[in-house]
């Protein structure tokens, strides 16, 4: 009996070294993928840090070896300055007016289109989609001289006009896509049963699909915001006159005759980047779950 026991015991050892030796294993790679995804955050954060610490330096501690990561002396003047020397108030609003009207503009007009694309039945609806998804793939160069003659001869030059009318015709072939296939999941079966119910198509879509497509919107939203806010290529074609320039222009104005004041410019740099990282902290679990929910299967 005793014998049959330690046979027993024997026996159930090995399964509980064995699953011991996995929890180990599994314990070990955890670990190891924390250390690795902790050690790409800090080296991804490095120009951060180092565009912050500058902007506390003296011109002369900017570039000393081995870097100082923390200045001896704060030199918070450099705020005050940057905000003096140039009209960075105005470069802010600039920035504001074009990044929030485009938002609304890209949010409205890709809303109603990919709500058609998804939702409706109308003829050639698959090929118009086929034609607006092939726009992605043009090269952004090669629609620069046109736009530029196109918004010239409508008398737009050094407004802001050609930066924020696009958004309200469309926002852009990939926002199209992102909330056409959001949209698509939603179960068609909802539209009918509005239907029925005697709604017409832009209330299900103000009062059905707004609603349930929230986490795309906000995606889109941030994404467009983005884009428009860190833009520099599009100011830099179409505004001339400095009460126009938005900040990323704006940064530019603080090189000096013989190179750039970089205590300046990191400093300017901090200012830019803050409100971008604070909307990301405050939207960042609706963005994630929009790239998540976005499914790749269409009606």
């Amino acid at each position: 009996m005793a014998q049959q026991q330690s046979i027993k015991s024997a026996s159930d050892a090995g399964p509980l070294r064995f699953w011991q030796r996995m929890s180990v294993q599994r314990l070990a790679g955890r670990l190891l993928l924390h250390a690795i995804l902790i050690l790409l955050g800090i080296t991804f954060m490095v120009p951060l840090l180092w565009t912050l610490s500058t902007s506390f330096k003296h011109p002369g501690q900017v570039f000393t070896r081995p870097i100082q990561w923390i200045p001896q002396t704060l030199r918070w003047s450099n705020y005050q300055e940057v905000w003096t020397i140039l009209p960075m108030p105005l470069f802010i609003r600039n920035t504001m007016v074009i990044s929030v009207t485009a938002l609304i503009g890209t949010l409205l007009s890709t809303s109603l289109c990919g709500y058609s694309f998804a939702r409706l039945r109308w003829p050639g609806r698959e090929k118009v989609f086929a034609l607006v998804i092939g726009t992605m793939m043009l090269p952004g160069a090669v629609l620069l001289v046109p736009q530029f003659v196109l918004f010239r001869s409508l008398g737009w030059i050094d407004t802001f006009f050609p930066l924020i009318v696009p958004a309200w015709l469309g926002g852009g072939a990939f926002y199209i896509f992102l909330y056409r296939q959001f949209c698509s999941n939603i179960p068609y079966e909802m539209d009918e049963a509005a239907i029925m119910d005697g709604a017409g198509y832009f209330r299900i879509f103000w009062q059905i699909i707004l609603p349930l497509t929230r986490p795309a919107l906000i995606t889109i939203g941030l994404f467009s915001f983005l884009s428009h806010y860190n833009d520099f290529m599009g100011p830099l074609i179409y505004l001339n006159s400095n009460r126009n320039y938005t900040l990323s222009l704006g940064l530019r104005m603080y090189q000096g005759r013989f190179g750039y004041d970089w205590h300046w410019v990191m400093a300017a740099s901090v200012i830019t980047v803050a409100p971008v990282i604070v909307i990301f902290f405050l939207a960042q679990e609706q963005f994630i779950a929009g790239v998540q929910l976005t499914g790749l299967a269409g009606r």
